[in-house]
């Protein structure tokens, strides 16, 4: 079985990230491997480690950030690594990712595509569904268990509206998982200064055999106009007294103030 999985770096969200002017102040910021896509590298190793799987990573993005991103998947236990580096790609969107990420796909042949369920800087979560959508190929998202059952054949348990899951899919096939299938490991020094010697496929748009044209770059679906801070929430309130005395505030705030009942 061969994988493909797939990485974005993303603005580290521990950190305070300052907005002015509508846009973010790239000032002290530091990048890393957005959180959904670590446990997906992490269920791509689990699977080569249990069922002999070759796992690819592809990351788009130049960079030393990104290169750092790909080493870390390879500290992680990746097999390969594709960095797709073209300043063309500046701005992007989901769909045109998704169009990339195809390329990349077709330059192998991939049983089984693993994603984050989502990317912690956007939420949008519709590049991984785009991508199947492109290639053909059955898709199960929000997944929190991948068991093979051959060579052709998976089942996968997915978290749903009414409780878990559970679907067949014949290979290729792509899912996207939530951070509830596994705990992604840490990198042991070894493996970190292993990663630092392993070879980068480095790609641009040429080299995967399209254009920016041909990916749909010229013609983005979605946009990001401006950035903006949340609004600071108002302090809370608390009550104190008798039992009855307190539901009667509590209603008459609801129905008054809120305005919810």
């Amino acid at each position: 079985m061969k994988i493909l999985t797939t990485v974005k770096k993303v603005v580290d969200v521990e950190l305070t990230i300052r907005v002015e002017s509508g846009a973010i102040v790239e000032e002290g910021l530091q990048y890393v491997m957005n959180a959904w896509d670590e446990n997906a590298v992490e269920a791509s190793v689990q699977l080569k480690e249990n069922n002999g799987a070759e796992t690819t990573l592809v990351s788009i993005g130049g960079g030393d950030d990104n290169t750092q991103i790909i080493r870390r998947g390879y500290a992680m236990g990746i097999d390969n690594g594709i960095q797709v580096d073209d300043p063309q790609l500046a701005g992007a969107d989901s769909f045109v990712l998704a169009r990339v990420l195809q390329k990349v796909y077709e330059t192998g042949s991939y049983d089984l595509v693993v994603t984050g369920k989502q990317a912690q800087d956007t939420d949008n979560g519709q590049t991984g569904i785009i991508l199947a959508e492109n290639l053909g190929i059955p898709c199960v998202s929000n997944v929190v268990a991948i068991d093979v059952i051959d060579d052709k054949l998976i089942k996968v348990t997915r978290l749903g509206d009414g409780g878990k899951e559970i679907v067949e899919l014949k290979l290729p096939a792509l899912v996207t998982v939530s951070d509830s299938i596994n705990e992604p490991r840490l990198p042991q020094m070894r493996g970190l200064m292993m990663a630092k010697k392993k070879k980068i496929e480095v790609m641009d748009l040429a080299a995967l055999g399209t254009s920016f044209a041909e990916v749909g770059g010229s013609g983005n679906r979605s946009e990001i106009l401006e950035f903006s801070r949340s609004q600071a929430r108002e302090a809370g309130k608390k009550f104190e007294g008798d039992a009855a005395q307190i539901t009667a505030q509590v209603v008459d705030l609801l129905m008054n103030e809120a305005k919810v009942l």
